[in-house]
């Protein structure tokens, strides 16, 4: 130690007078030597005689520097315990409070008076049992230290979630001395993660799994099945005509129904099984451990009986009905993605045989699966390898006997498969998109039909288009591209009827209806096919300024006497005519339904009585023969047909 250092006696020199007064001096010095710091501790003692004269001093100097990093490591040791958002409090070995901090105050709402020897766990709300304590005390005492999260109370009587960490201090006996506990206040949080995590696994409408969640749920299942060799069944859900609540109700109440939908599954289903909403009007049921196949059954035949029951929704009261496809596992495959795609093939069918019933899966339900994805690949290329077809039906004027439409019936001449006719594929090429290339080309080979009559001297004779809803929506509508092919042909747009089932004027998108004001623009007609099977109301027929609507043959062909038939059909016809809508029977078999009809003043008929579909080199020839003279001379004998 440098004693007899110049700085030493420089600072004796200054402390001279006080040392000569007989006082003691100390002070602390950093010393820095060769890149390393100490603390020395440097003290002055007079030596002082009997007389009291100070002959002169003693020097003593000591190395405080661990001293100093202690007294360092207190001052910001305190500085933490104060200052930390995390709240402190410190225990004897026996949990009575001795200390605690700033932030445990503000999250506690207690002062450090009111806590001071009170035993910590009184501060917990009363939620963890004794068990619970216990298992703390023993972590503590084996380990020293325990972590985890606990409710505790707030002064104002609320409880809130800590994440708590005790630490044990132990004296130099190895004794227990203290317990330092650290918390922070994650209510919040905990709230905000659970969340988040309800919101990514559950359907936010219905409260129920959502597909995420199911999928998880169909995973741990079959290891349930794998283990106790009990067999499982997924039920694949869709409900019938629930668009049609959406549009008509409005998607509140369609929300209303959904919800309603999950209250009633979870009524046909067993504690143990798993209710789930995939999306849009689609749920699925996990039948788990299966002790008896007949619960099966028993479960589908109930959820189709609820889902018939009339919903109230509100002042409102709706009907659906819902198809159900079955799958088993393990005996139907071995995979969740398998058993999924086997429930929704049997669904599937289920929609198929008439809807409102349940269907298993069969293997051949996979063979036709792929036919359908192969018919939609080769459908794609039918139009340009020109194997299209168009027929035509004709339409009659019933008071005349005359033709005076005619419906263009699209057919598929498949190379392998052979004549085609729509239900086979249209609702393929919807599902594929290639319905609206298709109903392009439709559209121009009945308009250049139309215009081959035309110059037959027929000019009022007008052609119906069938239109898929899907051409009009997502741009599908190729619309002006036809009213500038019909002024190319100078055809006038009154010789098209566009038909179009009941689900396109239900559809909300407003480009819709912007698109049929622009055939009304042009003067081309509207036909609403298959009228009386849907939910379109009056408001709907006046809105979009329907020209005809067609009788669904299945009212056609109850037009037996003594049925409600022809009352129905003289109500709908009589509802048309006051709205100035002309009506169109079809499915017409028999000279009795065409004198029916006649009776109730129904204007147009169509059917197999008058004609099949035919060809238009057919339809031009019989046209021809019903209006011209036998002598072909050029007198033109037409009825007006508008």
């Amino acid at each position: 130690m440098d004693v007899v250092s110049p700085e030493i006696f420089k600072q004796a020199e200054q402390h001279l007078r006080e040392v000569l007064d007989g006082k003691f001096v100390y002070f602390e010095r950093l010393v820095r030597q060769a890149g390393v710091e100490r603390w020395d501790g440097v003290t002055y003692v007079p030596d002082a005689q009997p007389d009291g004269s100070v002959r002169g001093l003693f020097l003593m100097v000591e190395d405080i520097t661990e001293r100093k990093k202690n007294e360092e490591s207190m001052k910001l040791a305190a500085l933490m315990y104060q200052n930390s958002a995390e709240g402190m409090l410190v225990t004897d070995a026996e949990g009575r409070i001795l200390s605690v901090n700033p932030a445990f105050s503000q999250i506690s709402g207690y002062a450090e008076q009111e806590v001071l020897g009170r035993r910590a766990y009184e501060l917990t709300s009363g939620r963890q049992d004794l068990s619970f304590f216990t298992q703390v005390r023993q972590s503590i005492g084996r380990t020293g230290h325990w972590a985890g999260e606990i409710w505790h109370q707030h002064k104002n009587g609320e409880h809130y979630l800590v994440s708590l960490r005790f630490n044990t201090v132990f004296d130099e006996q190895g004794q227990v001395f203290r317990l330092v506990a650290l918390f922070t206040d994650i209510t919040k949080k905990k709230a905000s993660e659970e969340l988040i995590w309800k919101q990514a696994n559950f359907d936010a409408l219905t409260g129920l799994p959502n597909r995420r969640m199911f999928h998880e749920h169909l995973r741990l299942e079959m290891k349930k099945t794998d283990r106790s060799h009990l067999p499982m069944a997924l039920v694949f859900i869709d409900l019938d005509h629930f668009k049609e609540i959406n549009d008509t109700l409005g998607h509140d109440k369609g929300d209303l129904l959904l919800k309603e939908v999950a209250g009633r599954l979870g009524q046909c289903v067993r504690g143990t099984d798993i209710v789930a909403r995939l999306g849009g009007d689609e749920f699925t049921v996990i039948l788990s451990e299966l002790h008896n196949s007949s619960d099966v059954v028993r479960i589908a035949q109930e959820i189709l009986k609820r889902m018939a029951a009339p919903f109230t929704l509100n002042e409102d009261i709706a009907h659906i009905s819902s198809s159900i496809g079955i799958t088993l596992y393990p005996d139907d495959g071995d995979s969740a993605e398998t058993l999924i795609k086997n429930a929704d093939q049997a669904m599937y069918a289920a929609k198929q045989q008439g809807r409102n019933r349940f269907n298993y899966f069969a293997p051949f339900m996979q063979e036709a699966t792929r036919v359908r994805m192969a018919l939609g690949n080769e459908m794609r290329e039918a139009v340009g390898r020109d194997e299209l077809r168009i027929v035509f039906q004709p339409i009659i004027e019933l008071a005349s006997g005359r033709i005076c439409k005619a419906e263009a019936l699209v057919r598929w001449q498949h190379p392998l498969r052979g004549l085609m006719s729509p239900h086979e594929f249209i609702a393929i090429a919807e599902h594929t998109g290639s319905i609206v290339g298709i109903g392009d080309w439709v559209f121009r080979q009945a308009a250049r039909e139309a215009k081959r009559l035309q110059q037959m001297a027929l000019p009022e004779f007008q052609i119906c288009v069938n239109k898929s809803a899907w051409q009009f929506r997502d741009d599908g509508s190729n619309y002006q591209e036809w009213l500038n092919f019909l002024a190319e042909l100078d055809l006038q747009a009154h010789n098209i009827i566009i038909e179009v089932t009941e689900d396109l004027l239900l559809d909300p998108d407003n480009a819709i209806a912007d698109k049929f004001k622009a055939f009304r623009k042009a003067n081309m007609q509207v036909s609403l096919d298959d009228f009386g099977t849907g939910y379109c109301s009056v408001a709907f027929l006046k809105r979009f300024d329907i020209d005809y609507i067609k009788i669904d043959p299945s009212f056609v062909s109850n037009l037996a006497e003594g049925t409600d038939g022809i009352t129905l059909c003289g109500a709908i016809i009589a509802m048309a005519h006051k709205l100035g809508i002309q009506v169109i029977a079809e499915g017409i078999e028999t000279p009795q339904q065409m004198q029916a009809l006649q009776s109730v003043g129904c204007d147009f008929g169509q059917g197999y009585l008058f004609s099949r579909p035919i060809s238009s080199e057919e339809l031009e020839k019989t046209i021809r023969n019903q209006y011209l003279p036998v002598d072909n001379s050029l007198d033109i004998h037409r009825t007006t047909c508008e």
